[in-house]
C-alpha cells in the first residue's frame, strides 16, 4: 500500500504528460503487491503469516523516479523522500474491517484467512476456521466444489448460492485465484450475503402485481358499465351503473392516496404537525363519524373514555385516521349482530387506543404479516367490497411515526383486539 502512496504521490507533482505514465505504474506496484500477499504457513505450521511486502516500497519509488527522469527528478525525489516513512497498513484490521466475508484457502484446501463477516455469515469464529478444511466449517457442497476448481485447474467464476442454516440465505459467491510461493496456488473467496436484496425484489414485484390487481377490478368494472352505457340504457338503470362508476372511482382515489400516504410514512418524508390531543374526544368522534355505516351493517358500535382529558402530543389529523382504519376494519370483519368497541385506556405515562370485535378472529399463523401491504387473510371473511388492503399498514407506520407501539390479538371465532400505545403528554 505505501507503493502505491509514493508512486500516486509522485505522479501530483509530475508535469500532465507524465502523469499517465506514473499512474499505470502505481497499478503495476498495486498488482505486483496483490500477488506478494499470499498467506504462507508459519515454520512450526501454526497460524498462517503473510510475506512482507516493503520491498515493493522501493522498486515503485525507484519507477517513479526514473519517469520523472524528463525534468522534474529533483521534486520526485523529495516526495519519494517525505512519504518513505509511511507505515505499512495492518493487513489484518483492513480484512476485519471489510463488510463482506473474505477467505484464502491454500493448496490443501484448508483456510488461511477468515475474517470477522465471513464468521458472523456462517457462524464461525476466526481463531476455529484457520488451518481447518473448508468443509468441515462450512458445510455446503457447491462452495467446497468451485474453490476445489479454482485451486485445481484455475477456474475463476461469480454467482449466487444459496446456504441453509438457522434461516435461507443467499450469497454472492466470487472465487479468484492468488498465485503463492513455489508454484503453489491458492484461492481467494469473497462473500457478501444477498439476502436481504431478494427480500426486497420479491416485495418489489408483489407491490407491482398487488397494485395491479387492485386497480384492473375497479377499472375492468367501469369499463363494462361504460360500455353498457353507450348502447344506450333505460333511465333507472343508467342512474345505478353512474352510481356504480361513481364508487369504484372513489376506489381507486382512496388506493391512490393510500399508497402516496404509504409512501411518505416508509420514506420518513411525512411532517407531523403535533399539538396537544385529547385522544378520549378525538376517539368519540370518530365514533360518532361510523355510527350511521354500523347501523346500516346491524353491528353494535360503542366508544368508552375516561372522564378525564387524556392528552397526548400527536399530529391529529394522522391519530384520527389510525382510529378510522382500525373502525373500518373491525366493521368489515363483524357479521350483523355483532359488536365493535372503541376505548382509550391510561397506562403508567402511556395510553392505550383499542379496537376489539366479536367477527370470525384471524388465525395465529397470520398475525405476525397482519400489518403488511396488501395482506389478506381471508377475503370471503369480510362482509362487503374490501378496502383498498393498505389501511393497517398505514396504521403502524403512523403509530411509530409518533414514537408507539401497535399490536394484534385474535384468535379464530373470538374476534380480534388492536392496540396502540402512544406516550401521554407531560
Amino acid at each position: 500500500m505505501a507503493a502505491i502512496v509514493i508512486a500516486v504521490g509522485a505522479a501530483a507533482l509530475l508535469p500532465p504528460p507524465l502523469h499517465l505514465a506514473a499512474v499505470i505504474i502505481a497499478l503495476f506496484a498495486t498488482v505486483a503487491l496483490v500477488v506478494t500477499l499470499v498467506p504462507a504457513q508459519s515454520p512450526d505450521g501454526g497460524v498462517p503469516i503473510v510475506e512482507s511486502a516493503g520491498h515493493m516500497v522501493p522498486v515503485a519509488a525507484q519507477a517513479v523516479a526514473g519517469a520523472t527522469n524528463a525534468g522534474t527528478i529533483g521534486a520526485a525525489n523529495e516526495t519519494t523522500a517525505s512519504l518513505a516513512p509511511v507505515a505499512e497498513p495492518d493487513l489484518t484490521g483492513v480484512l476485519a474491517a471489510l463488510p463482506v466475508g473474505v477467505m484464502v484457502i491454500g493448496d490443501d484446501g484448508k483456510i488461511r484467512a477468515f475474517n470477522a463477516a465471513a464468521g458472523e455469515l456462517f457462524g464461525v469464529s476466526a481463531e476455529r476456521a484457520r488451518n481447518r478444511a473448508l468443509i468441515e466449517i462450512v458445510r455446503n457442497f457447491e462452495l467446497d466444489r468451485r474453490v476445489t476448481a479454482t485451486l485445481r485447474t484455475g477456474v475463476e467464476e461469480t454467482g449466487e448460492l444459496p446456504y441453509s442454516a438457522a434461516h435461507e440465505r443467499y450469497l454472492q459467491v466470487t472465487t479468484r485465484v492468488l498465485g503463492g510461493v513455489e508454484g503453489r496456488r491458492s484461492a481467494l473467496v469473497i462473500i457478501a450475503d444477498q439476502t436481504r436484496m431478494r427480500e426486497l425484489e420479491k416485495l418489489r414485484r408483489d407491490f407491482v402485481s398487488n397494485v395491479s390487481h387492485e386497480l384492473r377490478t375497479p377499472l375492468t368494472a367501469v369499463k363494462l358499465m361504460v360500455e353498457t352505457l353507450q348502447s344506450g340504457v333505460e333511465q333507472p338503470a343508467s342512474d345505478e351503473f353512474l352510481g356504480s362508476i361513481a364508487q369504484e372511482t372513489e376506489r381507486m382515489i382512496a388506493l391512490v392516496e393510500d399508497l402516496l400516504d404509504l409512501a411518505r410514512l416508509e420514506s420518513g418524508k411525512l411532517e407531523l404537525r403535533l399539538s396537544t390531543v385529547d385522544i378520549g374526544e378525538l376517539c368519540q368522534h370518530a365514533a360518532q363519524a361510523q355510527a350511521r355505516r354500523a347501523q346500516t351493517l346491524g353491528v353494535a358500535l360503542e366508544c368508552s373514555a375516561p372522564e378525564a382529558p387524556m392528552k397526548i402530543s400527536a399530529d391529529r389529523d394522522k391519530v384520527y385516521q389510525v382510529v378510522v382504519n382500525l373502525l373500518d376494519n373491525a366493521l368489515r370483519h363483524t357479521p350483523s349482530g355483532g359488536r365493535v368497541d372503541l376505548a382509550v385506556e391510561p397506562g403508567d405515562g402511556t395510553v392505550d387506543i383499542v379496537v376489539s370485535d366479536t367477527g370470525g378472529g384471524i388465525p395465529s399463523s397470520a398475525l405476525p404479516h397482519i400489518f403488511e401491504r396488501f395482506y389478506v387473510v381471508d377475503p370471503a371473511r369480510a362482509r362487503g367490497p374490501s378496502g383498498t388492503g393498505l389501511g393497517l399498514s398505514i396504521v403502524k407506520h403512523i403509530i411509530e411515526a409518533h414514537g408507539g407501539t401497535v399490536e394484534a390479538k385474535s384468535e379464530l371465532g373470538t374476534g380480534a383486539t388492536f392496540r396502540c400505545r402512544l406516550v401521554a403528554a407531560g
